[in-house]
């Protein structure tokens, strides 16, 4: 087999976002790409020196092939505020203009296990993004990295089960089932490593992920790791905590019935108790299939992990606003 060069140009959709732009970043360090951002007219967002901005109309599919003809990978990332169509529109454009890769906004834990998808809200959606990046001809790459570590902790008590503001905390049966759980930095420099690696003709290569997932993490921790972490970073002890304790499958079963009646933080906690089903969870029970050191991923340290989760909630964060 010929050994072929890595990719060359890279196309992003949500490069302003919490995970596009460590993307951005990563990839630009690296000096290997031409990064092409899509973004639409008139957009506020700050975008790093370096990079090519396409400015796009995501219901003009013209403007769309356009942008992307001539790209070899496609990365989509969208807020879960988008509309339901757009994954689809930009892929359909995507297809037309020939690109061979693309990386969907499928993040997390891994769609085609079917075992944790059927229990995910909103897993057969995630699935069609891959089937019809398939069905158009084009090969996706999917990122399995367990949970962001940052959104999850900030994000509402819903989720990890943090409620900073009154200092309270609920753990998931007794807290201690193992779960997945990938900083957004390190997501940005799995892609650059990827992405670095020859397309073809080599080990490793990029072609050795297509049509598969990319397994990553930075942890594999609890959430009574979690707490421990966040006692050690602020001085405090679960003394400062009022703690409790919730059953995971009654905590599932409340979520979806609050999903199903119209609140959108019952679809959270619901998302996040499937992650914690002991014996069930987002846990990579196959290590050969962790491609960190493949990568030549960095270890990571928790506690400074978590002071990046902390300064987001003193500042006030709310991805909901």
């Amino acid at each position: 087999m010929v050994l072929t060069k890595h990719i060359e140009r890279v196309a992003i959709v949500g490069a302003n976002g919490n995970l596009g732009k460590h993307f951005t970043e990563e990839l630009l360090k690296t000096g290997k790409h031409t990064i092409t951002v899509l973004t639409r007219p008139g957009g506020k967002g700050k975008l790093p020196v370096g990079i090519k901005v396409a400015e796009v109309d995501y219901n003009d599919e013209a403007s769309l092939v356009s942008a992307l003809t001539g790209q070899q990978f496609l990365i989509i990332t969208l807020s879960f505020m988008a509309p339901s169509d757009t994954h689809s529109k930009i892929v359909k454009a995507a297809a037309k203009a020939s690109v061979p890769y693309i990386m969907p906004n499928v993040f997390g834990y891994n769609v085609l296990n079917e075992s944790i998808r059927k229990d995910a809200p909103g897993g057969d959606a995630e699935l069609r993004h891959i089937l019809e990046v398939k069905g158009l001809g084009a090969s996706y790459v999917t990122m399995a990295c367990g949970s962001w570590f940052e959104w999850s902790v900030a994000l509402c008590e819903e989720s990890f089960g943090f409620d900073f503001a009154n200092k309270k905390v609920t753990f998931y049966d007794d807290g201690k089932t193992i779960t997945n759980i990938s900083t957004w930095r390190h997501c940005g420099r799995a892609l650059a490593a990827l992405l670095s690696l020859p397309e073809d003709g080599a080990s490793p290569a990029l072609s050795q992920w297509k049509d598969k997932p990319l397994h990553i993490y930075s942890f594999a921790i609890s959430q009574r790791d979690i707490l421990d972490s966040i006692n050690r970073v602020r001085g405090t002890t679960d003394a400062d905590w009022v703690i409790g304790y919730e059953n995971t499958a009654e905590r599932y079963k409340k979520g979806m019935e609050e999903f199903k009646a119209g609140d959108i933080k019952g679809f959270t906690k619901a998302l996040y108790a499937r992650i914690f089903f002991p014996g069930r969870g987002y846990n990579l029970d196959d290590k050969t299939l962790l491609a960190n050191d493949v990568l030549g991923l960095p270890k990571e340290d928790l506690d400074e992990a978590t002071k990046r989760a902390l300064e987001m909630v003193e500042s006030g964060w709310n991805p909901f606003a």
